[in-house]
This record gives structure tokens, C-alpha cells and sequence, in this order.
């Protein structure tokens, strides 16, 4: 059977794609072809992004957009998402285009909070991006996504989901509910795919420390893994297209985090 390109000419709105994996996953769908949309709350990071996008595919700079958009506060993220979609769309077919693919990468600096210090609001902030966002999300996707089989809305949880670490009951927990988060998903908008992606211990800008500290700290941790290193953002942005173009993957968290679960 002759390969074809699933992703060349498709519609991509990646939310959080302008750093780490979200970034990486945006360089990955242009370089098979797609039109992306990304988004940020910060404006310099989006511009800064778009810049680096259409630099280095000059060819793509007619497909590749950014929105604005800032999911972090409680109040106004529902209309903050439906403003997201509204401006994704409005450069197809004046607007009455929908998109085939929609990923959710957008995180926060990852911060432990002991069990000790657990509070409802520190509760509340640690869900806000990860975990009510993208739920959020799903509401608007009947509307905004082709209904299709070929169409897909992918979730990053993390591998905290399925191995516990110590002060990390917080984020963990919201993580673990990604999993159920997919599977119910994908029966509540079926056709339309839902999957997830757990990434391990990767290299990202979401670590709140200095260069070397990060350096010194992801290595103890990937001295632990069977690969012997920190995952890298090019890396992991393989099992998201896995996802895209994979017809018949559905209700799946895929796991990228270097063999962290035989140990």
C-alpha cells in the first residue's frame, strides 16, 4: 500500500505550543504538512514563537498562526476557550472551516506541595491548567472539529499518573485523571478520537530552577531509567503524531518516559 501523508493539509490548533513539547509537536505537524494554530498567554512568547516557526519552515509562513489566550483564571477560562476557537478558525474559509486536530500541552511550572500544605485553593491552582482546562476544551470540540474518525483531541498527562513519588500527590492525582478524562471523552464525542500522552521525566522549560540545577537534577533522575537520559522534546513529540495519525487509536494514553515503570 502507497504511504500517504495523513497530516499534509489537516488543521492543527496545538494550545500551549509555543515551548517545550507543545513547540515541538508545532515544528513536527509543519514539517508533514499541516496548517497550525498556536497559543500562549504571554504575548513575547507567542511572537517569539511564530518568529522561530516561520524562520525555519519559510515555506510554511502562510500556515502557521498564533492566538492569545489565557486559560489560567477559573472565571473567565470558558470564555477565554471559546474565544480560542472562534479566532482559530476565522482564517479558514472565512470562518466556517473546522479543524482535524486539536492537542492541549499548555502547563504551568511544575511545583510540589507537601501533603502538610495542601489547601483547597493550592488545589485549585495546581488543576486549573492541567486538568479543568482541557476538560473545558472538550466542550466546544462537537463544534469545532470535523466529525470523523480521522479527527482527534489529545491530552498530555505525565507519568506521576502511574508512579507515585512523594509530595507529588496533587499534581498526581489530577494526572491519574487524565486517564479516566480520555476514555470517557472519547465515548462522549465519537466519533471524534480522544487520546492522551504521558511523558516521563523530559527537558523542558517547567522546571523552576536554574540551568544547572536542571541539569544536575533531570540526570539523577534519568540515571534511574533503563535509557540513561532525560527524554528530549523531539523525542517525545513522535507519540503525538503516532496519535494524529493513527485512525484507529482511540480511549489510549500512550506512555513515552524512557521505561520509568520497570523500576
Amino acid at each position: 500500500m502507497k504511504y500517504v501523508n495523513k497530516l499534509h493539509n489537516s488543521r492543527i490548533l496545538i494550545i500551549g505550543g509555543t515551548s517545550g513539547i507543545g513547540f515541538a509537536v508545532a515544528e513536527a505537524c509543519l514539517e508533514f504538512g499541516a496548517s497550525i494554530t498556536i497559543s500562549s498567554s504571554t504575548p513575547l512568547r507567542l511572537t517569539s514563537a511564530l518568529s522561530s516557526l516561520k524562520t525555519s519552515y519559510p515555506s510554511a509562513a502562510d500556515r502557521v498562526w498564533g492566538v492569545q489566550v489565557d486559560l489560567s483564571n477559573i472565571d473567565t477560562v470558558e470564555t477565554e476557550i471559546e474565544k480560542l476557537f472562534k479566532e482559530t478558525v476565522s482564517v479558514y474559509e472565512n470562518g466556517a472551516g473546522k479543524l482535524d486536530h486539536v492537542i492541549f500541552t499548555a502547563g504551568d511550572a511544575l511545583s510540589l506541595i507537601p501533603l502538610s500544605k495542601i489547601s483547597m485553593p493550592a488545589i485549585l491552582r495546581a488543576g486549573q491548567l492541567r486538568f479543568f482546562a482541557p476538560l473545558l476544551v472538550a466542550k466546544f470540540l462537537s463544534t469545532y472539529l470535523v466529525h470523523s474518525p480521522n479527527s482527534s483531541y489529545t491530552i498530555t498527562s505525565g507519568s506521576i499518573s502511574e508512579r507515585p513519588t512523594p509530595d507529588w500527590s496533587v499534581v498526581g492525582s489530577f494526572a491519574g485523571g487524565h486517564h479516566s478524562m480520555v476514555r470517557n471523552l472519547a465515548l462522549d464525542l465519537k466519533p471524534i478520537r480522544v487520546n492522551g500522552v504521558s511523558p516521563g521525566v523530559v527537558d523542558t522549560e517547567l522546571w523552576r530552577m536554574s540551568e544547572e540545577e536542571k541539569k544536575a537534577f533531570l540526570q539523577g533522575l534519568a540515571d534511574k531509567l533503563p535509557v540513561g537520559r532525560p527524554g528530549r522534546v523531539e523525542d517525545v513529540a513522535e507519540s503525538y503524531l503516532a496519535v494524529l495519525r493513527d485512525g484507529n487509536m482511540d480511549a489510549t494514553v500512550v506512555r513515552t518516559d524512557g521505561g520509568a515503570l520497570i523500576f
